[in-house]
């Protein structure tokens, strides 16, 4: 891949620098209502043999990962942006993020993990009833 180009602008770059990695709205709001269902997990837990990856919500003892995917990062088919400045770098950018997903996806289930995956637009109460779901028939 090439090297990044830069941002197009201050404003882009200000917008790009504060934005969230971890603990971001939806995870918080997804975690809560799990909390409240008496379920307990682990938060940025590190994906096994793959550095600098990790789940943002994880029942280590079932082997349930469960990951809250940013529209805009992950490409979502309902809500993604094509930026316009830059563009070739970014579909590269993005193919590269959805492809390393599918990895991580297929790298968890070979260890016997369950990978649920929820884009960030989604109600969180009705995915924490599937993560439910999940962790109790784990």
């Amino acid at each position: 891949m090439e090297p990044h180009p830069g941002a197009s602008s201050e404003a882009v770059s200000r917008r790009m620098s504060i934005a969230r990695r971890k603990d971001t709205k939806p995870e918080l709001d997804l975690r809560q209502v799990l909390h409240s269902r008496g379920m307990r997990y682990r938060v940025v837990y590190p994906v096994p043999g793959r550095p600098r990856r990790s789940i943002d919500v994880a029942f280590t003892r079932v082997k349930v990962a469960v990951f809250v995917d940013g529209c805009f990062w992950h490409m979502c088919p309902d809500h993604r942006a094509q930026p316009r400045t830059n563009s070739d770098w970014w579909k590269v950018k993005f193919a590269r993020n959805v492809a390393r997903d599918r990895e991580t996806d297929q790298h968890l289930t070979s260890l016997g993990w369950t990978v649920l995956r929820f884009w960030e637009h989604e109600d969180m109460a009705t995915a924490a009833r599937a993560v439910e779901q999940v962790v109790h028939r784990a």
